[in-house]
Order: C-alpha cells, then structure tokens, then sequence
C-alpha cells in the first residue's frame, strides 16, 4: 500500500518517493502527497521530478478500486521503464489548497442545515452541497452571512481517528445519507471543527476556518422533491 503523507500533514507539498509500478492507468509510488480523488474532492495534479531533472505532468490522482493502490495519471506516456526509480512528487499546491478552503467550508455549510447530504461536489474555487429537505427554508444572504461568521471566528480544525464501534455507538455524525463512511478496518477518520461540527471524512482540510476567506452562496436551487442544491463560491 501507499503511504498516505497527505493524512497526516495536508500542507505538506512535495515528498521524496520510489516508483514502485507503472501501467496503462499510471505509475504507483511508495508513498505520495497526491490526494486521490474520494469524497467528492477532486484528485491532486502536479508533477514528478526525475533524478536526470526531468518531469512528468501528473493531470489527475485516483485510487485503484481492487488494490486500494493510488494511481498518479500522467498526460500522455509516461513510459514503462521508471519502475525503481526516485522521484520528487509535487502537488500543485495553490489548487490543493483552494480545495482544502472549499471542502472545510462544506463541513460549515452542513452545521448549520439541520438536514440529511444526498450529495456533493468539490471544485476549484466552488462547490455544492445537496440537502434533504422538501420545503424551500434557506436563504441566500442568511447562509452566507453565517458561514462568514464562522470563517471569521477562526475555529481549530483537526482530524482524529475513532474505531468503528465508536461511529456505530453515534450514527448522528454520519450525515451523507447516500454514501457511507468506509468501515471493516477498525477505525474511521473524522474531521472536527472544535464547537462547530464533528462527521467522518477523509479529505484534506485547512488548519482553521480563518483560512478558507470571503465566501458567498452563489445559488440555491431545487433538485427534486426533497432536494435542495446550495451552490457555494470565494468572493475573493
């Protein structure tokens, strides 16, 4: 398996690594900085730099859904013959980082909607969150005005680990209705914003909500019977 540096320090921009494989879906690594995509936040890009100097673009992450192995996907041919080697992978760290804005303001946003998550997407500099809720209660300038509030109070963000028991003793922290958190190895990562929210996740987040900036609530639009979609961007 990869070593998943991005659990434990999402700031963490380059690493150094080995190839360990390379195949039509892309080239595997002892370990990685590369967030794959999972959780509705897009794969890492970037590059990997060669020992002669060389790079290779990377254009997206995914992982492998047999091997659990993260898969870096190349532009074009990366070649078969780098198995072995070193490399410096490096993310491209101003787009990861506005991810990590945007999928921290997403846990907001789901503190202060009392409503299931039927859905979700992350984007660079936007996103989406669809809630279950049959009548139209939300409010454009009301949420943006409380998720700046909480941006502003600049609350702690951390991310711990708690075993599947504890999650099945507290079935309230799951709040995607769709989509389950993954469960069977003994424990599940949860992310928490001290006094705000508390849900399993397994994405990269910021430090403090000070550092996800102006935000607004571009758009809020019904989906279905029960669907409300709140479609969210930065102001900056």
């Amino acid at each position: 398996m990869t070593e998943e540096i991005f659990r434990q320090d999402a700031y963490a921009m380059r690493c150094e690594a080995s190839v360990t494989a390379v195949d039509n879906d892309g080239i595997y690594l002892d370990r990685t900085v590369f967030y794959p995509m999972g959780g509705g936040q897009p794969g890492d890009t970037g590059f990997l730099r060669l020992q002669d100097g060389s790079t290779i673009n990377i254009s997206d992450t995914r992982k492998d859904g047999a091997s659990g192995k993260i898969v870096h996907v190349p532009e074009g041919d990366a070649g078969m013959d780098l198995k072995g080697q070193q490399v410096e992978a490096c993310i491209d760290w101003e787009r990861r980082h506005r991810l990590m804005r945007m999928h921290t303001l997403m846990h907001l946003l789901c503190s202060i909607i009392p409503a299931g998550v039927t859905g979700g997407s992350i984007r660079d500099g936007s996103g989406r969150l669809d809630f279950d809720l049959p009548e139209s209660t939300l409010d454009k300038k009301h949420l943006s005005a409380e998720l700046n509030r909480l941006v502003d109070e600049n609350h702690p963000v951390s991310a711990r680990w708690i075993s599947d028991d504890e999650l099945a003793a507290s079935p309230e922290l799951v709040r995607t209705m769709s989509v389950k958190p993954p469960m069977g190895t003994g424990r599940v990562r949860v992310l928490e914003v001290k006094d705000v929210d508390l849900q399993p996740c397994g994405g990269t987040h910021v430090a403090a909500t000070g550092e996800i900036g102006r935000v607004r609530v571009r758009k809020i639009e019904k989906k279905g019977k029960h669907n409300r979609r709140v479609n969210l961007e930065f102001v900056d």
